[in-house]
């Protein structure tokens, strides 16, 4: 009985707590208000870094290019480069020269000598953002299995935009941008904003 009760009494007072202290920007259902008044489009720039994929032959930055564009969303730019950090950190600069919010990196996420994309960026990141990764990791677990572990994507912010480290496989772009990029980046750079 005394179970019950203690039960009732945390509800009611949550309840009370939650209406007494909220305010319009906190109200019952925030997640829903950000997303009301985000930006629905966003810059975005693309980069692809492979040793072995021209412009003409990158499918994963055509995937990306296509679904950013058919969600609404401008890409102000998009290059391939060599799997170099120089060259890597020179492109995160000229996409955010053009006024990027957000920058979709594909390729060197392995972990053979030639992938260094993330340490490439991640020196770069003012805040990195771990659950992108962590998710990423989970939902690409559930399509390739074990493997999914030897993905080090990455996802953070550099100068007020937004900064996501993919995997080359095209398959790998597609299940980020649909599953996790898309349906909040309005909100994440509406909260970059703040």
């Amino acid at each position: 009985m005394g179970h019950g009760h203690d039960h009732k009494h945390g509800h009611r007072h949550h309840g009370g707590h939650s209406h007494g202290q909220g305010t319009p920007a906190h109200g019952p259902s925030p997640a829903r208000e950000h997303r009301s008044d985000a930006p629905t489009h966003v810059s975005c720039f693309v980069l692809t870094c492979s040793d072995s994929r021209a412009h003409a032959d990158d499918v994963s930055g055509r995937a990306l290019r296509e679904g950013l564009e058919a969600a609404g969303h401008t890409v102000v730019g998009q290059t391939v480069v060599r799997d170099e950090p120089e060259q890597i950190r020179a492109a995160v600069e000229q996409g955010l020269a053009g006024g990027a919010r957000a920058l979709l990196i594909t390729g060197g996420t392995g972990i053979t000598r030639r992938d260094q994309t993330v340490e490439a960026v991640r020196p770069l990141l003012e805040k990195e953002i771990p659950g992108f990764g962590e998710l990423f990791r989970m939902l690409s677990f559930q399509e390739i299995g074990s493997a999914a572990w030897l993905s080090r994507t990455l996802a953070g912010t550099v100068r007020g935009a937004l900064v996501f480290v993919l995997p080359g496989s095209p398959n790998a772009v597609r299940l980020a941008l649909e599953r996790l990029i898309l349906p909040e980046l309005g909100h994440a750079v509406r909260e970059l904003s703040r």
